[in-house]
């Protein structure tokens, strides 16, 4: 089977759309949201429609649960809050509907998925160095964990010996662990701003990993026209 996955759409129309367009171009069994389809961008109710039509399976993300209850929101930095406040304000009762019934994890093929972390998802823990990933890899069974969160992609390995590595590239071998970090869809923070995600292929035990440009001047200048903080619109140009 070949799973497409992807993360941290965060309201960018532009960059969820042609996600969906590369993956027109690909033969994927089946498509994993692994949450916060909303926050931070300009069009949450377009992006939940476009997730909702075209994928089958996914995760609530922390920012995603913040637009159902503010609380969860106290946490944010300014530009976060004022954010999850905007996205409240702008979704529809449908959505957030719609929101409430998405689960924290699941499993497919024998790969794991979450948002964040394997170790208590509904604490939106990052996963971000060898020993935040030391952490996570006693909290799933499967071969392969599928995150985002971080919205820098990447890769840990646990081989037989328990040793954690960051793993250079994207080759996936039998009989190793793995966390994969996916990046985002909507938002990168790894220095490059073009959108990112991921096919995993569970027969031949392949990642192909994605990043692609996207029309970002648009999705910045929306983000702008919308009233919500500048740096929001800002920072998806540069990838930071």
């Amino acid at each position: 089977m070949r799973i497409a996955i992807l993360a941290d759409i965060h309201a960018n129309l532009e960059a969820l759309d042609k996600a969906f367009e590369i993956l027109k171009t690909k033969r994927v069994d089946q498509t994993v949201c692994l949450g916060d389809v909303i926050g931070y961008g300009a069009n949450p109710n377009e992006c939940l429609a476009r997730v909702r039509e075209m994928i089958s399976h996914v995760l609530l993300g922390n920012h995603d649960q913040a637009s159902l209850d503010l609380t969860g929101a106290e946490s944010f930095n300014p530009y976060a809050l004022s954010s999850a406040h905007w996205t409240s304000q702008q979704l529809t009762e449908d959505n957030k509907q719609y929101l409430r019934t998405l689960p924290y994890t699941m499993q497919l093929e024998n790969v794991f998925f979450v948002h964040a972390s394997p170790f208590q998802p509904e604490e939106w823990h990052y996963i971000i160095s060898s020993a935040d990933a030391r952490d996570n890899f006693d909290h799933f069974q499967q071969p392969v964990c599928f995150v985002g969160h971080s919205h820098v992609a990447g890769m840990f390995m646990s081989n037989h010996s328990g040793h954690i590595a960051v793993k250079r590239g994207w080759n996936i071998r039998p009989g190793e662990k793995y966390i994969v970090n996916v990046g985002s869809v909507g938002q990168p923070r790894d220095g490059d701003w073009r959108l990112s995600f991921g096919i995993f292929d569970t027969e031949k035990w392949t990642y192909e990993h994605i990043r692609s440009e996207y029309d970002v001047q648009t999705a910045s200048r929306k983000i702008l026209q919308a009233g919500l903080p500048r740096i929001l619109g800002e920072r998806i140009l540069v990838g930071r």
